[in-house]
């Protein structure tokens, strides 16, 4: 197969605010969460090939080689199976090998939907190679069976997430926003996070401003939270670190992004992200820090 290959970026999502409202019979928690996605992330390639292939590298590849059920193949798998059992005139190639490269940049169980997202690249980056035709919320569908956060990962622009992150509403006029990513080397399990979270029923986010300019959303974000910070920094006190790193480097504001262990600080400028980010890198050559801006 000499086809060229297909490629779509897999974005860092980044939860600005997540507040914990409940718990369902089923055991999932239901959520109200702020959500941006940055420029900087994963990236998928795939391309037609003899037999089926997954190959990783990039920055946090070796992490994830040798696991089985990694989400990028569970995407594929899904996919097919789903094209296959409505298999009509035109789409036989569905069912086509394909060779897929996960180009790994987002360190792994750290809060900032990397699995999620690149199970989302591949669902859209496979649609197109194997000209499906599905919808966006078909995709979804298929999505939400490997996952809460993929159907929002497919969205990949500012919304507000609910249900158990399922339910997604767009946010149009959220600017851009400059922000740094640190992550001081460790892991963090979501279900010890959720498990050591006291109170499971708490209030949902206040409304948004009615002007989502950088100064009245950083005061939106002062009186939201991130229900799960405090969980999480009692399970990786480093958490507490890179906060302390990202307020140090004169952060407008700091916060951790999902279940950790990944924080976030905002800054007006692009070239303050970027100094910022190089002294924290600079004072802490072991842990991750990325600069990057959001995407619209």
């Amino acid at each position: 197969m000499d086809s060229a290959p297909l490629a779509e970026n897999a974005p860092a999502k980044i939860n600005l605010a997540l507040h914990i409202t409940g718990r369902r019979a089923d055991g999932f928690h239901t959520l109200e969460s702020l959500v941006v996605f940055t420029a900087f992330g994963d990236r998928i390639e795939a391309q037609a090939a003899e037999a089926d292939s997954f190959e990783i590298d990039g920055p946090f590849g070796g992490s994830l080689c040798g696991q089985s059920g990694n989400l990028v193949t569970r995407a594929r798998d899904a996919l097919r199976e789903a094209v296959g059992g409505r298999l009509r005139e035109g789409l036989h190639s569905t069912l086509l090998p394909v060779s897929i490269h996960l180009e790994k940049h987002l360190p792994i169980a750290s809060g900032i939907g990397g699995g999620s997202s690149d199970a989302a690249a591949t669902l859209k980056v496979l649609n197109h190679l194997w000209r499906c035709g599905l919808a966006p919320d078909t995709l979804a569908g298929i999505g939400s069976r490997l996952g809460a956060d993929v159907p929002m990962c497919l969205h990949a622009a500012p919304l507000i997430a609910r249900g158990i992150g399922e339910i997604v509403g767009s946010v149009s006029d959220l600017p851009e926003l400059h922000l740094v990513l640190v992550n001081a080397g460790v892991e963090v399990s979501t279900p010890s996070v959720f498990a050591a979270l006291a109170q499971k029923e708490n209030q949902p986010l206040p409304p948004l401003p009615p002007r989502l300019a950088f100064e009245p959303l950083r005061n939106w974000l002062a009186i939201s939270r991130n229900d799960l910070e405090a969980p999480a920094t009692a399970i990786a006190p480093a958490i507490a670190e890179s906060l302390d790193a990202l307020r140090a480097s004169q952060a407008a504001f700091a916060r951790m992004s999902g279940s950790g262990a990944t924080c976030f600080g905002l800054y007006e400028t692009q070239a303050q992200a970027q100094s910022a980010a190089a002294a924290i890198r600079h004072s802490r050559p072991g842990w991750f820090v990325a600069a990057s801006n959001t995407k619209r």
